[in-house]
């Protein structure tokens, strides 16, 4: 009966050493053990602070809002969607004639119609020909293509107005920054209308600057010679350098 208490004394200790050896190694697996982290482990049972949380963001680098310490691509932890928002090149300058609102990248395209409108244009012009009445008399009509120059100095004097010097007289215009330009009011140029000499001319209108080598006006003469009728002629004018 001895040797068998024996025997059974040595097989338990022997089976308990076993069990508080298993009990040891499952103590002993560490890792993340936060349900809410990027890299929890569900079979972790002892927290080793290696926890990520979750960061949100783009991810891809060709991206124009690419997020270097982003880890998980998309917007929120509810909206699974893409965050990534292409590049898009143009220029960003509001006040620029080609300003784009879908552009989120300046590529330096940047064009200022104050800036290009500046310089010696090459002008061609399509006008009316100016007709004076004379009682009694037969009409008389003056070719006023003939009497615009080939081409015009525009100079800049600033805040956005610019001059025009056509034949020797100096036009003030506004020039807006989408290129429009505006003649301003209450001015006048000579023109020589050959047996008429040399007249003030009343002159208004109104174009745009289109590109930084093109451009057009639209303008209303207006003519006052005494004893005569005359009419209201216009002019389409365009230009380039």
């Amino acid at each position: 009966m001895k040797n068998i208490f024996k025997i059974s004394v040595v097989l338990f200790i022997g089976l308990s050493l076993v069990v508080s050896s298993c009990k040891k190694e499952e103590a002993d697996l560490l890792g993340c053990t936060d349900s809410t982290a990027l890299n929890y482990n569900s079979l972790a049972n002892t927290d080793n602070g290696s926890c990520i949380p979750f960061i949100y963001g783009c991810m891809d680098v060709n991206s124009f809002n690419y997020d270097s310490l982003a880890n998980t691509n998309q917007v929120s932890e509810t909206d699974l969607t893409n965050p990534c928002t292409s590049i898009v090149y143009g220029c960003m300058d509001n006040s620029a004639m080609n300003y784009s609102s879908y552009a989120n990248s300046d590529d330096g395209s940047c064009i200022f119609a104050y800036g290009i409108a500046q310089g010696q244009w090459d002008i061609e012009t399509a006008c009316e020909d100016l007709s004076i009445s004379i009682p009694f008399f037969l009409d008389t009509l003056v070719p006023l293509n003939d009497l615009f120059p080939n081409s015009i100095e525009i100079m800049g004097v600033g805040e956005g107005v610019v001059s025009l010097d056509i034949n020797g007289s100096a036009i003030l215009a506004d020039i807006a920054n989408d290129g429009a330009v505006i003649i301003k009011d209450d001015q006048k140029i000579s023109l020589n209308t050959g047996e008429f000499g040399i007249l003030d001319v009343g002159i208004e209108g109104s174009g745009n600057i289109e590109t930084s080598t093109n451009g057009n006006l639209t303008l209303y003469l207006t003519i006052v010679i005494p004893a005569t009728t005359t009419n209201v002629p216009s002019c389409e004018i365009t230009f380039s350098k």
